[in-house]
């Protein structure tokens, strides 16, 4: 049977035990509203972990002031169902209290990789990350932690945290899930209108149409995001937020040609849904 956590205390104790007995404790944290994308990072923990732990959390701490926490979908009973489903042995559920003081006062601050791509449209939004992820940490005490890498950024973020801070944390990743027409899995997508969904797949042909270009020779990082736009206008309810070729480590903007790693990455609101994808592109 799965047990249900909801207090920092009794997750902490029952982490402290495990440890004590000597369990790899692996951990899945997420938002909850889950789907076969989360589900894929329970079983990579699964495979590398004794005990497996995920999170159903609501952090407020990384929504803007434009952005509604409210109406974020909170769909506990169906996240416990999949979790049960996929073999979890604990969910840790707490409320916005046992997570965060009425008075807190003590914010993470990422410096160095947050003010680009999606840090630039959602300012503060990784702090809130990097703050409720290091708590989790702090309450769950896992060994191991996955993290998608459809969040490109956000799996960049923690990891440059966990080695700054020294979190006993290590930190894997899980490939992106997709549709069979290449739509990155998302829980967004249930917003798309059913004459949005097949557009929304211009976000993977145009990510499709990186590669071609790069396997091909070009190394010029503006032609290859050009391409990667005029592809996506073609979708008639598709409006760009960004698309950017970055260096695949700092997430800074390529000054010249692709001579390294580099990070193929956009988001575009295709109606309602702000969506997210990327590649990396390795010379």
């Amino acid at each position: 049977m799965m047990n249900i956590i909801s207090t920092v205390l009794e997750m902490q104790q029952a982490a402290l035990a495990l440890r004590a007995m000597g369990k790899r404790i692996g951990f899945v944290p997420t938002m909850g509203n889950l789907h076969e994308g989360h589900l894929s990072l329970v079983r990579i923990a699964r495979q590398h972990a004794d005990v497996v732990a995920v999170s159903v959390f609501v952090n407020p701490a990384q929504f803007g002031p434009t952005e509604d926490f409210a109406a974020y979908p909170r769909t506990f009973e169906a996240d416990r169902a999949l979790c049960e489903q996929e073999g979890a042995d604990l969910l840790f559920h707490p409320p916005v209290a046992e997570m965060y003081a009425e008075d807190a006062s003590v914010r993470l601050v990422e410096t160095s990789l947050s003010d680009t791509l999606c840090g630039a449209a959602r300012p503060g939004h990784f702090d809130g990350v990097c703050t409720i992820v290091a708590k989790l940490f702090n309450v769950v005490l896992p060994h191991l932690a996955v993290f998608g890498e459809k969040d490109a950024q956000q799996l960049r973020v923690i990891r440059r945290m966990v080695r700054d801070l020294r979190f006993p944390v290590e930190i894997l990743s899980g490939p992106t899930l997709r549709e069979p027409d290449g739509l990155a899995r998302s829980s967004r997508n249930q917003y798309l209108t059913p004459a949005q969904r097949p557009q929304a797949a211009c976000l993977r042909l145009a990510l499709d149409e990186a590669e071609l270009l790069f396997s091909a020779g070009e190394r010029d990082p503006r032609k290859i995001a050009a391409a990667m736009r005029a592809l996506i206008a073609k979708a008639p309810d598709a409006q760009i937020d960004y698309v950017s070729i970055v260096d695949d480590e700092t997430l800074q903007p390529l000054a010249g040609p692709i001579s390294r790693p580099a990070l193929a990455a956009l988001a575009v609101w295709v109606g309602k849904p702000r969506l997210i994808d990327n590649a990396v592109l390795r010379p």
